[in-house]
């Protein structure tokens, strides 16, 4: 039970399903888990305090499994930025051979991963910004439609049309994110012209994931009209879940606020106390429309599993049976 594509091939993973960097979410445990049921995860950089910590948190994760796993350094603006070359050279020295990057033109840390012989996905919100990553020299893209959870960029392309636009022009692999959550995206996805998924909420919502199980609960018990987009109005548009607090921010910016005004409400600490003690009103926290499409909370294994399965059986059942009822129609 397998479906190879280029970008199994290339990341030497079983199943073409990625689990990608999300903070306070991408640790050791949830990881290995995906690494160990045949897909490919990511460890998040800057969830660790450090760089020494994200040594440590390498080393867990390691001890947890012996197949391919990757680091998430995602690069975005910041009065005071964390200190990115020191956590890209722990990445280095702690011999990891994937990463995915995200955020601005992370063109510094592509070149000194490549020196290294580590591969590079690039995580992208629109076709230009896919051929750029291509031009600089990324091995493979993950491009993230509107439905998804975190930032979805500001063109509003969903991935119905933003991923075979892609295809159309990049040569490189390419993974679809933004809305995928099971077997259906998949299949949609491949036909699409992607070479696999990447999934966010959907590992969220599993049992290595480390965060709350009210959270969980709550994912399961949402729809998918339950997000919101925040910063509209500053032009960093974000998804994030429905609450208490984003409906507020969403108002207020509706009023003219700021991000001043709205600076100790969207907190990254009252973010991380929401996985923290399972209260869905702490803080912001980020969830997809691919809420609407989750109803258990599986371990991360028998997720993939039954995607995969799934898949195969759409592939080979349904659709085929739909080709063969045409050519019998045709003779």
């Amino acid at each position: 039970m397998a479906l190879k594509t280029r970008f199994t091939e290339m990341f030497g993973i079983e199943h073409p399903i990625v689990q990608g960097g999300m903070q306070w979410v991408g640790r050791a445990e949830l990881v290995a888990a995906v690494a160990n049921g045949g897909g490919l995860g990511f460890i998040t950089a800057l969830t660790q305090p450090t760089p020494e910590k994200l040594s440590e948190e390498i080393a867990r994760c390691r001890s947890m499994t012996d197949k391919p796993f990757g680091v998430n350094l995602t690069i975005l603006p910041a009065i005071n930025p964390p200190p990115y070359a020191e956590y890209r050279q722990a990445i280095i020295e702690a011999g990891i051979k994937i990463v995915e990057t995200a955020g601005n033109k992370p063109i510094e840390h592509v070149e000194e991963f490549k020196k290294h012989g580590i591969k590079v996905i690039h995580k992208c919100t629109s076709v230009r910004h896919g051929l750029s990553a291509e031009r600089m020299g990324v091995d493979a893209i993950s491009i993230d439609g509107f439905e998804c959870a975190g930032h979805p960029g500001e063109d509003d392309v969903p991935g119905l049309i933003l991923i075979p636009a892609a295809a159309d022009k990049i040569k490189i692999p390419m993974i679809a994110s933004g809305g995928f959550g099971d077997a259906r995206g998949l299949v949609a996805a491949l036909a699409l012209g992607a070479e696999g998924i990447n999934m966010g909420t959907r590992f969220m919502c599993t049992v290595e994931s480390p965060i709350h199980e009210n959270i969980k609960q709550q994912i399961v018990a949402n729809d998918e009209r339950a997000t919101e987009l925040i910063f509209r109005t500053m032009h960093n548009t974000s998804r994030v879940a429905k609450n208490v607090i984003s409906t507020q921010v969403v108002q207020m910016e509706r009023e003219g606020a700021k991000f001043e005004d709205v600076r100790e409400l969207v907190a990254g600490t009252r973010g991380r106390s929401v996985y923290e003690i399972g209260d869905n009103d702490a803080g912001i926290w980020s969830a997809g429309q691919i809420q609407g499409l989750i109803h258990d909370i599986p371990t991360c294994a028998d997720l993939i599993h039954r995607i995969v399965r799934e898949a195969e059986e759409i592939i080979q059942g349904r659709l085929a049976g739909m080709v063969a009822k045409r050519a019998m129609a045709d003779a």
